[in-house]
Parts: structure tokens; sequence; C-alpha cells
């Protein structure tokens, strides 16, 4: 693992400071005692971010965030995307396990494909960028995992009235998602990649589609994959979106179908950091 400069580090160790105390300024004798840094070195490190714009010294000879790296942050804020940062990772699943990887995105009741990344094999998959479909009781426990409020929130998303027998499956399906931080989707036998003759979008329960939920994934059989999905959270733990790897051509052993949902859980989890404002090394830690 490469390691960043001692300077790097100290030099943010001052910004996220100031920056963690909107409103207050600070004079150098506070930055010395508050990030345990020698006074000549953080004096150093405060006069080359003033120079830079990016600390202000004010009057009284205390320290604020500079017009520089106010501009930065309007400017990352405007352009803000975590698509940019997910873009590379769906590059990654779907040339890994050859599939398509999307981005999708809840609004409302409605499921919406914002971006995908496609295999070679799947550059002519019939789903189109942009595409919208009711969620569904498969999908619900990825967007509504939460152990306490998730049920209620997903019933408040949607005119289905499950029955008991499919309140228990989206507690244990959201249990699985919070366990394992993916969920896997199985085709029904009897069922092709070619299949058409269904409609998505008329469908809010999986007993109307040729789909099921696996909640546990075991060795004693092949799984005939129709996709996995795991969420992406933000800064405050919500589920921003999800990833989904479909276009599962062949069937696959339990232990492929647990690689790949790990390798999606990961990839999510590095966008969530993003996100979220962490580095890999603090999530590892």
């Amino acid at each position: 693992m490469s390691r960043s400069s001692p300077g790097v580090k100290r030099v943010a160790a001052i910004l996220n400071f100031i920056a963690d105390h909107p409103g207050q300024a600070f004079a150098l004798t506070d930055l010395v005692r508050a990030l345990k840094l020698s006074r000549a070195t953080c004096h150093a490190l405060l006069t080359g971010l003033v120079d830079v714009g990016y600390l202000y010294r004010t009057s009284d000879k205390t320290y604020v965030l500079g017009p520089a790296l106010a501009a930065i942050g309007r400017t990352a804020a405007q352009h803000f995307s975590p698509l940019q940062v997910a873009q590379p990772e769906m590059r990654k699943l779907a040339d890994e396990f050859n599939v398509l990887c999307g981005a999708y995105f809840l609004d409302d009741a409605v499921v919406h494909l914002r971006d995908r990344a496609a295999s070679a094999s799947h550059v002519g998959y019939p789903v189109p960028l942009g595409a919208r479909f009711k969620l569904h009781e498969a999908l619900a426990p990825v967007f509504f995992a939460d152990a306490e409020k998730g049920f209620d929130n997903w019933l408040r998303t949607t005119d289905f009235e499950p029955d008991e027998a499919q309140k228990e499956l989206f507690r244990e399906a959201a249990a699985a998602v919070r366990r394992d931080g993916y969920i896997v989707i199985e085709r029904k036998p009897g069922f092709s990649m070619d299949d058409a003759t269904y409609d998505a979008d008329d469908a809010t329960s999986t007993a109307q589609l040729p789909i099921r939920i696996i909640t546990r994934v075991t060795d004693d059989r092949p799984y005939s994959i129709a996709a996995i999905m795991a969420p992406v959270h933000d800064e405050k733990g919500r589920v921003s979106f999800a990833l989904g790897i479909t276009g599962f051509y062949s069937t696959m052993s339990a232990e492929r179908v647990i690689h790949a949902g790990g390798r999606l859980r990961d990839a999510c989890a590095r966008v969530s950091d993003f996100i979220a404002g962490r580095g890999e090394q603090a999530r590892a830690a």
C-alpha cells in the first residue's frame, strides 16, 4: 500500500480542523495545541496555505478558510457526482464477470437506471440506459435494509399489500443485505435470458416475475443468477443508489456467486467511502 507524505497529512489536518469548526477563527497556538504539531512546522504550513489562498490570516493573527479553497469547494459542489467514482468500479465488474453493471436510483417508487457499463458481449443488451420500472419486492430490500424502519419505509413507497409470507421474505432479504452487503436474485426454472413474455413495469411482486430472492447462498446446487444488487450509502448511512450486475448467461457455483457478491459489495463500499469523505485507510481501520 502506498503511503502519503507526512506533509500532505499535516496540511489536510489543518484544513479539516478549520473546516470542522465553521464560523471560528484559530490562532497559531490553537492549532499547535489541537493538532499536536511543532510551532515551527505549523507556522510554515500556515504561511504556505495563506500564500496560495487556501487560508486567510485576519488582522488579529487568526486563520480562517481562504477564498481559493472556497472557490474549489463551490466547483466541487456544483459538479460532484458519485457516478464519477462509480463508473470505474462498474467497468471493472462488467469486464471481470462478463456482465452488465448498472447504477440504479430510486425515485419515489420507480427504479431508474442512470448509468451502466457493459462487457463486450453485452453491448447490445436490450435494457436501455435511462430505463425505469416499478420497485418490486426483490429490489426493495436493497434500498430499505434498515432494521428498524426499512419495512415501513418500503410500504410507504408502494400500493403493494404483501401477505405474511412476503413480509417475512422481505425481512429475511433485508437481513441478508445487512449481513452480506448484497442480495442475490435468481431466475426461476424455465426462464431464459431471451424470454420477453413478461412486463416488469406492471409487476410489484416477485410472484409476477420470473425471479426469486435468495437470502442465503449454499453450496448444494448451481445458481441461475438474474442479478446481484448492493447498496451505496451516503455520509449519513442512507442508501444513495444501488449497483447491480446482471446478464449472467450461464449457471454459477455458490462459490462464484459469493465471490461476485463480495466484489460488488467492496466496490459499493469504496464509492460509499468517497461520498462520506472517508479514505480506504479509514475503512480498513
